[in-house]
């Protein structure tokens, strides 16, 4: 889940947070850079998530005034283009080896969009609106040529893409969204199992007290990619 922060800074607060140099003279900010703000919101988003970037509350993280902030970005939406794209930076893929296989390669490229993912869940609601940064397109192209590689049909590439894109989507979603104790989970399955009669099969699976997120998110991306095999 993301953590709720704890507020808006002032400008007086991060005024007195500023180090001082020996002189006893506040220590300046570093120049206000795009890199900084990036970073800098980036930090705000992991804190509060989405509702919690404001320009106002961005700029006072960066000790400016909010209309500096437009020297650099035009908006709040435009941040948005900025962090998510930045999060997804293709640069932190590893190659693997291509004498594997496609198949491995797609599951660590999966892997590793669900990872970036888990790191910043606000990441997750901001994808499916905004898809066309450089390092997204990146990653999908990436995608779609092991898939082809795989030998998946030309007319069938674009539901393939889809398919494991809306998958990891999901079961990001649902991991970082789900904050159920194991306390929690023990009485639900308490519960369903005097419900037993109605619900047997997810009763005799203990199904509410599965927890092993990373072995079922790999099962799942199996059966997924089982399907495009047998197109081969």
């Amino acid at each position: 889940m993301v953590a709720k922060g704890s507020g808006t800074r002032s400008k007086e607060s991060v005024r007195k947070a500023t180090p001082s140099r020996p002189g006893g003279e506040p220590q300046a900010e570093p120049p206000l850079s795009l890199e900084r703000i990036v970073a800098t919101a980036i930090d705000l988003l992991d804190a509060e998530g989405v509702d919690g970037l404001k320009m106002r509350r961005l700029a006072d993280r960066l000790g400016a005034g909010a209309m500096s902030l437009y020297w650099h970005v035009e908006n709040k939406e435009a941040v948005f283009d900025l962090v998510l794209d930045a999060v997804f930076d293709c640069r932190g893929i590893s190659e693997v080896d291509e004498a594997r296989g496609w198949r491995p390669e797609v599951v660590h490229m999966l892997e590793d969009w669900r990872a970036v993912m888990l790191r910043h869940p606000w990441s997750a609601a901001l994808l499916p609106r905004r898809a066309l940064g450089p390092n997204i397109l990146g990653r999908l192209e990436r995608l779609g040529k092991a898939l082809s590689k795989a030998g998946v049909p030309e007319a069938e590439l674009n539901a393939a893409i889809w398919s494991l894109w809306n998958y990891v989507l999901g079961a990001t979603i649902t991991r970082a969204s789900f904050d159920l104790s194991a306390a929690d989970m023990a009485v639900g399955q308490q519960r369903l199992s005097r419900l037993s009669e109605h619900y047997p099969t997810i009763e005799r699976s203990r199904l509410l007290l599965d927890s092993d997120w990373d072995g079922t998110f790999r099962k799942g991306l199996d059966f997924l990619l089982d399907g495009l095999a047998l197109k081969r």
